[in-house]
């Protein structure tokens, strides 16, 4: 059954919505998907700061031509879900990677990024990236290596006298 004007306008309110408060967004073909699987895609990116909308392309051109984005999802073949991330911009790419690689039948079809369209391949360098959690851990330990290595060499010589000494009162005993 085809949708009223007013669903229509409901889909599109909603997509401009989740496009002004969206860091980034990716574009999944999920042709062949079963409702279950989709379901629990679902429910790990919500789990996540992130959600899925789907909606026809028609659709999604008029938000994102609304929102002074120029792209047409039109050219994408399939049927197209569209990732959002709102709490940062590398999970939407990273969940969808992971999702794409246990079902061959879910395609990353490209991604939006402060409103610029990067291709499938960009989109799965992304994907490769550690998340925001280690890449500070890395950093952190990069700031402290520097110190923890002065201690190590510093407290190296208090070392060496405790040893020599206790080595000098084994001797005499």
């Amino acid at each position: 059954m085809p949708l009223t004007k007013e669903q229509k306008q409901k889909i599109v309110s909603d997509l401009k919505q989740s496009i002004e408060k969206k860091k980034s967004i990716v574009f999944l073909g999920f042709t062949g998907v079963d409702v279950k699987e989709m379901t629990e895609f679902r429910e790990e990116l919500k789990d996540n700061g992130n959600e899925v909308k789907v909606a026809k392309k028609s659709l999604m051109k008029i938000a994102l031509e609304e929102k002074k984005i120029d792209f047409d999802p039109r050219k994408l073949e399939g049927e197209v879900a569209m990732v959002f991330g709102y709490e940062d911009e590398i999970s939407p790419s990273k969940f969808s990677y992971n999702f794409s690689k246990k079902n061959d039948k879910v395609k990353i079809l490209g991604g939006f990024l402060d409103n610029k369209f990067y291709e499938v391949n960009d989109i799965i360098k992304l994907a490769e990236l550690p998340n925001k959690e280690q890449l500070l851990s890395i950093f952190v330990r990069t700031i402290s290596a520097p110190a923890t290595n002065l201690v190590g060499v510093l407290s190296g010589n208090t070392r060496k006298l405790v040893l020599a000494l206790s080595q000098i009162r084994d001797q005499k005993a």
